[in-house]
């Protein structure tokens, strides 16, 4: 394998790795914002969240698209936002610019 081929091979990974470092953890209400512009979607607790971070910045268009029709993924719900700022809720959170992903912390 070529210098060059295993650069390729490793970008995934690459990606991957950067976005597992960017993601933090995030009161909800430091979020309305985002929320407040449609620019807020959430992730569904069986799914990984960096890997769906991934996904979007291949833009991966089937994949995202089976998770929402899944239900799996997508804008934050006027509820879900309500229970969350009620419950002072801790997030995970990536962003995929302009997107913000989070995610329920598991306990």
């Amino acid at each position: 394998m070529t210098a060059s081929n295993q650069r390729e091979n490793d970008q995934p990974e690459d990606g991957r790795t950067k976005l597992n470092l960017e993601t933090s953890r995030i009161l909800w209400k430091d979020l309305q914002r985002y929320f407040a512009t449609g620019l807020a979607l959430v992730v569904a607790d069986d799914l990984d969240l960096v890997e769906v971070a991934f996904q979007m910045s291949e833009d991966n268009a089937a994949q995202i698209r089976e998770w929402m029709a899944t239900g799996k993924f997508g804008k934050v719900s006027d509820e879900q936002a309500a229970i969350w700022f009620e419950r002072d809720a801790l997030l995970w959170a990536v962003v995929v610019s302009p997107w913000v992903l989070v995610q329920h912390v598991r306990q």
